[in-house]
């Protein structure tokens, strides 16, 4: 599946978005490791930082809901977690987590709170486990047992329909011993089972039924936004407004 990791790349422009969803791109992840012009990233959490937006703009709000005209999945992997918030009351369709754990685990702004995950459960969305290191243990090194005690807090909180696998073996250079890469995947698999707390079905969930009803749902809510005869939405960011509010942002005219 195509994704698109940081909204900077729209430079402001819904019509591009419209592009990106022709081109065959199904989610977008709002930020990545900066703030846009019109959300704010994870990075704003970090003692001492300040937000630039408070979370979303009303512009932020718009990009949502053309988002979920279009059926494109909502990313809220590197957002502040204002800005998690604020996307989860705009949408209308389930967001998803692509690539994040649990914070009361591991105490990174990268990760997903509890308050959040509760959320996410009303939303019918889905967090996907990140299997770096850093964001399992807070510390270089992991085991397997690290990225099954995320996965299994997960689903306490957010419930089993609303947690998934999302290791982001290509953007991290550290992984839980014995879980390198995908091929590892069965021994995570056994530590779950072993665990008594898992069936065949919930594990099936797990590895890719609950992002497949995601989907279904995400595209449910724009058919309904289609037979309601909802137009696609317009709006743009002030010239003005956008000097020097952001150290995030495509310079290219659109």
């Amino acid at each position: 599946m195509i994704g698109v990791e940081g909204g900077h790349s729209l430079a402001n422009s819904l019509p591009v978005l419209r592009i990106l969803y022709k081109l065959g791109v199904r989610y977008l992840t709002l930020t990545s490791t900066c703030n846009t012009q019109w959300a704010d990233s994870s990075l704003v959490d970090i003692p001492g930082r300040k937000p630039e937006h408070g979370g979303l703009t009303n512009f932020g709000k718009i990009i949502i809901k053309e988002m979920n005209r279009l059926g494109m999945l909502v990313d809220l992997s590197h957002v502040s977690v204002r800005t998690m918030k604020a996307a989860l009351e705009a949408t209308k369709a389930p967001v998803i987590f692509s690539h994040s754990s649990a914070r009361a685990l591991c105490n990174s702004t990268r990760n997903v709170p509890d308050h959040i995950l509760a959320k996410v459960s009303l939303n019918g969305g889905l967090v996907m486990v990140n299997f770096y290191s850093q964001f399992l243990t807070c510390k270089e090194t992991a085991t397997i047992a690290d990225a099954a005690a995320h996965i299994n807090h997960i689903r306490q909180v957010a419930g089993v329909d609303c947690v998934g696998l999302g290791a982001g073996y290509d953007g991290i250079n550290s992984t839980p011993k014995g879980l390198e890469d995908v091929s590892m995947y069965p021994a995570l698999f056994a530590e779950l089972i072993a665990s008594g707390q898992w069936t065949l079905e919930e594990l099936k969930k797990l590895a890719g039924l609950n992002l497949l009803r995601v989907l279904r749902e995400v595209e449910k809510v724009r058919d309904d936004m289609a037979k309601a005869g909802v137009e696609p939405y317009e709006d743009t960011i002030a010239p003005k407004y956008l000097k020097g509010r952001s150290n995030c942002t495509s310079q290219e005219p659109f």
